[in-house]
């Protein structure tokens, strides 16, 4: 009697121990034990030999890439919470399921960005080079590396999802008054333990608060959601936070605004051309205007092995014949 063959689960870069050991358990599972992003050719040739494909966030799966998929694969079981590097709509059109990790990475996220707007508006960076540049010869003086006060002021959140109300409950600790706008309005009782205001018009907030927080994903619909026209609408004395996608921003826009004066800084985790960063940034940051992080948000050793727990509940479901409960469905999109 032939003995049943495991199911062929390709994964796309390095994972926790505990995670790799788990898919070898179960699957016959193919690792990437370099941890060096798959080539355009490489990404096809997974996509043609394997039941299951394991992508993150440095995988761009197109309809190009899809049209090459082989017979067997059934499911892209994305490690990470957004897919906008994944052509949802053209993999369930071909009959491929997708899910992904939502939940796990919320506390994490949250607060990387209560650091990033700490770190800006307190100057922390900058300051924290100082002694090790040794450049603390004239010792502390009253009006020397001064910062801003984040209490009392004004955080407006764009995208009131899981991650936006985590960062509200800390900021809210912190004393900021929260100013949200989001797609829905969220549900009286949310709002209402938030101390939250709702504005339907991203415009009319974006002129009125003190720090703007981009907690939204990246969609069509949300690419260079924060424009040059919108950039201009904030305070001169503003700082603008991004640990959701680099694309919600006008990048261009955004350094211009700071080179000039007309935004005070701002606080990336996240940029367009990942991992290529703006020069212009860069120079921003040696200069103190911005604090850059290298994708950090939810980067704890903790959310790691609970998003790859996620990813094998996906795919154990999915080849028990039952329906993952992380899949992407149309709606969504």
């Amino acid at each position: 009697m032939s003995l049943k063959r495991k199911p062929l689960v390709v994964v796309t870069r390095r994972l926790p121990d505990v995670v790799e050991t788990r898919m070898r358990e179960l699957f016959d599972a193919r690792l990437n034990h370099e941890d060096t992003p798959l080539t355009g050719p490489a990404l096809a040739q997974a996509l043609q030999e394997a039941d299951v494909l394991v992508p993150t966030v440095t995988d761009e799966i197109d309809a190009s890439l899809l049209a090459q998929a082989g017979p067997n694969l059934r499911l892209i079981a994305n490690f990470g919470n957004g897919v906008d590097h994944i052509d949802v709509g053209v993999a369930l059109q071909r009959g491929i399921t997708v899910t992904n990790t939502p939940g796990v990475l919320t506390e994490d996220t949250a607060d990387m960005t209560m650091a990033l707007i700490l770190s800006v508006a307190r100057r922390v960076t900058e300051g924290a080079r100082i002694i090790p540049d040794d450049a603390w010869s004239g010792g502390w003086s009253p009006t020397w590396m001064l910062g801003r006060r984040i209490t009392g002021k004004r955080l407006g959140i764009v995208g009131m999802g899981r991650i936006g109300q985590a960062l509200a409950r800390r900021a809210k600790a912190f004393g900021l008054s929260i100013h949200y706008h989001n797609r829905r309005r969220v549900g009286a009782r949310i709002e209402s333990d938030l101390e939250a205001t709702y504005w339907e018009s991203l415009d009319q907030m974006l002129a009125r608060v003190d720090i703007v927080s981009v907690n939204c994903p990246h969609t069509p619909a949300t690419y260079h959601l924060l424009s040059a026209r919108r950039l201009k609408l904030l305070k001169p004395e503003a700082v603008v936070v991004n640990t959701a996608r680099g694309e919600v921003i006008d990048e261009t826009a955004l350094a211009r605004l700071i080179e000039v004066g007309d935004i005070a800084g701002a606080g990336l985790d996240v940029f367009e051309q990942e991992p290529a960063v703006s020069p212009r940034l860069v120079k921003l940051a040696r200069a103190g205007k911005v604090v850059l992080l290298p994708h950090m948000g939810s980067a704890t050793h903790e959310s790691r092995v609970d998003m790859g727990e996620k990813v094998i509940i996906n795919i154990k479901t999915f080849l028990d014949g039952h329906r993952p409960p992380d899949r992407i469905l149309p709606s969504m999109l």
